[in-house]
This record gives structure tokens, C-alpha cells and sequence, in this order.
């Protein structure tokens, strides 16, 4: 059995991203508006409060951190860049 690469990190490779609140840094990736991945590092966790709180939730002012990187352009969302060519 062959495994196939997996090359999703070509078109749209995790970039940091500084919450406002905390400074935590975190990598992200915005396939589309509707889907984001965070990587969280160890030191990000332990810098976020809102984790501390519930692990399971993301910061509200990392999602806020996210949204205005993606509408800066920040970071790229992947979606328009196939819609854009």
C-alpha cells in the first residue's frame, strides 16, 4: 500500500499568530472563513488564561487575533486563494 503525502501545508503552511491578551503564539491555517487550525505550543497553553479555565474552548481574543490576521491578510485563507485564480 502506497501512503499518499499529505501537501495541505503546501498551498497554506501554519503561520504564528500573537493573542493581544495573553501574547500567547499560536500557528494557524484558514482552509476557508468557516474552518481554522490551531497549533498550540506548550508555552502558548500555559500563557493563556482562558485555557486554564476550559482547555477544550479557544481564547476569544485569539479568535478575535485570528479573524483580523485573516481579514488583514495577515495569514492566507486558502478558499479564496482557488476562488481568486
Amino acid at each position: 500500500m502506497t501512503v499518499r503525502q499529505d501537501e495541505r501545508l503546501a498551498d497554506g503552511p501554519l503561520l504564528p499568530v500573537r493573542c493581544r491578551r495573553c501574547a500567547a503564539e499560536v500557528l494557524v491555517r484558514k482552509s476557508s472563513w468557516e474552518q481554522t487550525s490551531i497549533q498550540w505550543t506548550a508555552q502558548a497553553r500555559a500563557a493563556c488564561p482562558e485555557l486554564a479555565a476550559d482547555p477544550h474552548e479557544t481564547c476569544p481574543a485569539l479568535r478575535s487575533a485570528i479573524q483580523e490576521a485573516a481579514l488583514t491578510g495577515a495569514i492566507t485563507v486558502v478558499d479564496d486563494q482557488v476562488i481568486d485564480e
